[in-house]
């Protein structure tokens, strides 16, 4: 049995073998695999810390997935916790891969580190379950209205830098197309519609994108009616992930993010999102509402000023 497999935690052999798995979910995996093998050892943080020469609040964060984790560090901990030779020495592949870069890092110079993290989650995700107050989801943007956003949302960026972060978005919404993509569910509230980003041309052609989703097997879009009072001000993403880890909230700010993955934390986002999901309107419903919208923007102004450039992340 591998050092991070047993009979109640599904095996890490085919997502880590897998070239597409993301290494921030990966990190996650073996840290909480390590928490556990310390546990049923019945060593305590202080305990590993010492074995390793180390911070106790290290121990903390690798168990958690927030730090690179080091080879030696491993391998050192599993030897503390009684496994296997061979096992430990074969750990260090598994670490090497958490470690290895993302695809999203061509883009380090319009992705805030804060915003490294999300991608990454997203990319290992089984389910997203977002809500949106503002706009429409990053997942489910058009690359023209993707680019009215982050004109607004970056005013002193060149057009480059724009262009940039508008690529980046459009190469995160393929993980919706991979076959071992995660299942989308977003909440949007009605008002986002009403919004009107980029313009009428843009507003239809992200409009009539959202009805095209709603086709789609792993995506459910719901939109949350006006006069339905909803207890949560901001933007929520709850991430799930296909092996034994905690749920991850993710809440963003203007100045950067916060991630929960305390169980009293996202419970508590799970009941505020269950009565949203239970009032908000049918896919059915949902889709009514969209041709509606779509006929407010019809429209046979200019196609909107945006046209991708060949390879700004060269």
């Amino acid at each position: 049995m591998s050092a991070f497999q047993s009979p109640d935690i599904p095996s890490l052999d085919l997502m880590l073998s897998d070239p597409g798995s993301s290494p921030t979910v990966l990190r996650i995996a073996i840290g909480s695999r390590l928490r556990k093998l310390r546990e049923a050892a019945g060593f305590s943080p202080p305990d590993a810390s010492a074995h390793i020469r180390c911070h106790e609040s290290k121990i903390s964060r690798m168990e958690c997935g927030r730090v690179p984790l080091k080879v030696r560090d491993v391998q050192d901990l599993l030897e503390l916790y009684g496994v296997d030779p061979r096992e430990r020495a074969a750990s260090a592949d598994l670490v090497e891969l958490s470690n290895r870069s993302g695809w999203w890092e061509r883009y380090n110079n319009v992705v805030p580190e804060w915003f490294d993290k999300l991608i990454g989650l997203q990319e290992g995700a089984s389910i997203i379950w977002t809500y949106e107050v503002l706009l429409v989801p990053g997942l489910l943007q058009t690359p023209e209205y993707a680019f009215a956003v982050t004109q607004k949302g970056f005013p002193l960026a060149d057009r480059l830098d724009i262009e940039a972060r508008v690529n980046l978005r459009v190469d995160r919404q393929k993980i919706l197309s991979r076959a071992d993509g995660p299942r989308l569910w977003a909440l949007i509230d009605a008002s986002v519609l009403d919004r009107e980003i980029g313009g009428p041309e843009v507003m239809y052609g992200q409009i009539s994108h959202m009805i095209d989703l709603m086709d789609h097997p792993r995506i459910t879009l719901q939109i949350v009616p006006a006069d339905f009072v909803v207890a949560i001000g901001m933007p929520v993403t709850l991430i799930r992930f296909p092996l034994d880890l905690p749920d991850i909230v993710y809440l963003e700010n203007s100045f950067g993010a916060n991630y929960l993955d305390r169980a009293k934390e996202t419970t508590h986002f799970r009941a505020l999102l269950d009565p949203l999901a239970s009032k908000a309107h049918s896919p059915e419903q949902t889709r009514s509402r969209l041709v509606a919208a779509l006929e407010r923007y019809r429209t046979t102004r200019p196609t909107p000023p945006y046209s991708s450039s060949p390879d700004v992340s060269a």
